[in-house]
């Protein structure tokens, strides 16, 4: 949001021709103070009057923005999922499943819950720790696989010991290429508090993994519960671990779930799409203004 605010100012102070804002998420949400919401909303409906075209990632967050009254033209915006490239992230054999845990000694027979995140409170950690240690009493030969880092990570630390599962984690830190450990997953979650869209789940999607996220922002938008995976109110442990519980006994669903995602995201959310859509709206935009397309080539 702060870019965007940032962008979007000097975008007319320079007096480009055109101005557009993609929208990936407020800053005006639950888990800030009062006023911090006030001077965030603010801001944002001044610095929508700069924009020319605003594309969202997702129908939640345009709804939200016409609750908060940051728009008011539909013209003015497109939606445009954010795409992935979906050539990266491909389903693999049981022998590369197996080899890709043997390099974090999981076992192979193990079921492998799995989150790719930044580590900050607002992803839901600490609920997908709290659903895991229930689930892990319960006697099942499961992991929790977390990828990322963050602020959160001795915290996390922390409540994974406090809560007597640290020898069924496994926090691999930061990874660019994270497809060889989405890979080992047989379950991605992001259990977010709030969320722009969760591009993550996708990856996921694409390989064939079944995915539980939390019912907000634009996750709905990505996931269709009990076809793709399952959606849970944030912050609810003993939800979400219900849902991995029931996809850990019933594997059959959990396959099916997966072919579903693969054909979710090959239909709509490639990168190629994206990138097609976004261009269709400058060069609509730059025509408006009077430019050729020649001029927006060069």
């Amino acid at each position: 949001s702060k870019t965007g605010f940032i962008g979007r100012l000097a975008g007319r102070l320079a007096r480009v021709p055109v101005v557009i804002h993609t929208v990936h998420g407020f800053s005006f949400h639950a888990q800030e103070s009062a006023a911090r919401q006030r001077m965030f909303r603010f801001l944002e409906r001044m610095a929508c009057r700069w924009a020319d075209r605003m594309i969202f990632i997702s129908q939640p967050l345009i709804d939200w923005a016409y609750r908060e009254k940051i728009i008011r033209d539909p013209g003015k915006i497109s939606k445009i999922y954010s795409g992935i490239e979906t050539e990266k992230f491909q389903p693999v054999t049981k022998s590369q499943k197996r080899a890709n845990r043997r390099t974090w000694n999981i076992p192979e027979d193990a079921f492998v819950i799995g989150i790719v995140s930044k580590l900050w409170k607002g992803k839901g950690h600490a609920t997908l720790v709290e659903a895991f240690s229930l689930l892990a009493a319960e006697g099942p030969d499961i992991r929790l696989v977390i990828v990322g880092e963050g602020p959160l990570e001795p915290e996390l630390t922390r409540l994974v010991r406090r809560k007597a599962v640290a020898d069924k984690v496994v926090l691999t830190g930061f990874h660019r290429e994270v497809a060889p450990l989405i890979s080992m997953f047989d379950l991605a979650v992001l259990p977010s508090l709030f969320e722009g869209m969760g591009r993550v789940l996708l990856e996921a999607m694409a390989m064939g993994i079944p995915v539980i996220g939390s019912d907000v922002g634009g996750i709905p938008d990505l996931v269709r519960h009990g076809t793709e995976g399952f959606l849970v109110p944030p912050g609810d442990a003993a939800a979400l671990a219900s849902s991995i519980r029931c996809l850990i006994h019933q594997p059959r669903l959990a396959d099916k779930m997966g072919r579903a995602g693969i054909q979710r995201v090959s239909e709509m959310f490639s990168a190629k799409k994206m990138v097609r859509d976004i261009e269709q709206v400058y060069l609509n935009a730059l025509k408006e203004k009077g430019f050729s397309h020649s001029r927006t080539d060069r």
